[in-house]
């Protein structure tokens, strides 16, 4: 629910603005569900990789042979491996911990980017992220994991929250802090080796700029009490913001191969 101030009746000059209640969008976050569960589906596939095969080579499993961030694949050609690491991962704390953000974030921010738009921020932050870490890593770099998209969910999380904190009020300042906090703590952790922080970077980056042009930005409308919330994006800026993290990314991972 979001409190939005009712403006007083004009023969009523001494009346004081009164709070109204507007119901926010009940959409299910089958999206989430889908992308958390065929994640976990390909994290026993690669366990029952190794139960059968063994590792392929250095602890790795075959998926990840083959789907990994493998930078020297990438300048081979293989430019799949820019989205395929964000289905793998290499412990069970590693996907519990990506899964459980999925989970918490995801299905928040769904209710309120729609299925479809939803999904583009997920793998575009992950393409992102892949794309910077690619260029930041050096020849060898590799890596597997969600955190790429997370990070993308938690930069949307604070610039939705920022464009709409009129509506939002003070719920609005404290998201933005959580998540400017949760951002912080993570990226100092990911200073440890091992962790890829510039996927982190990325991710960041790559679901702050479609969010900016194609999040949800809405107004209330209608005549109290029945006051409802419609979004004013249209689907132009939709397309501009996928548009924007593509070709920027895109450039940039192109550029990285040379």
């Amino acid at each position: 629910m979001i409190e939005n101030p009712a403006s007083p009746p004009t023969d009523v000059p001494d009346s004081q603005p009164q709070a109204v209640s507007v119901r926010l969008p009940l959409i299910p976050p089958t999206v989430t569900y889908v992308i958390l569960g065929f994640t976990v589906f390909v994290y026993i596939l690669q366990m029952l990789s190794v139960a059968i095969f063994g590792y392929a080579v250095y602890q790795i499993d075959w998926l990840e042979v083959y789907g990994a961030r493998f930078n020297e694949a990438i300048r081979m050609g293989e430019l799949w491996r820019f989205i395929t690491p964000v289905f793998l991962h290499g412990s069970l704390p590693h996907i519990f911990f990506n899964m459980y953000a999925l989970l918490s974030i995801g299905s928040f921010l769904e209710r309120h980017f729609g299925h479809g738009r939803f999904a583009l921020l997920y793998f575009l932050g992950a393409f992102a992220g892949n794309v910077f870490s690619f260029l930041l890593t050096g020849e060898n770099g590799y890596s597997v994991g969600a955190s790429t998209a997370v990070f993308g969910l938690i930069a949307a999380e604070v610039i939705f929250f920022y464009q709409n904190r009129k509506l939002f009020g003070g719920q609005a300042r404290r998201a933005i802090s959580n998540a400017v906090f949760i951002i912080a703590v993570n990226l100092f952790i990911g200073l440890t080796p091992g962790i890829d922080n510039w996927g982190h970077v990325g991710g960041l980056l790559g679901g702050a700029i479609f969010t900016w042009f194609a999040g949800p930005f809405w107004m209330v409308t209608g005549m109290a009490p029945d006051l409802r919330l419609q979004d004013q994006r249209e689907m132009r800026e939709i397309i501009l913001g996928a548009s924007a993290v593509c070709l920027i990314f895109g450039a940039l991972g192109i550029w990285g191969m040379f």
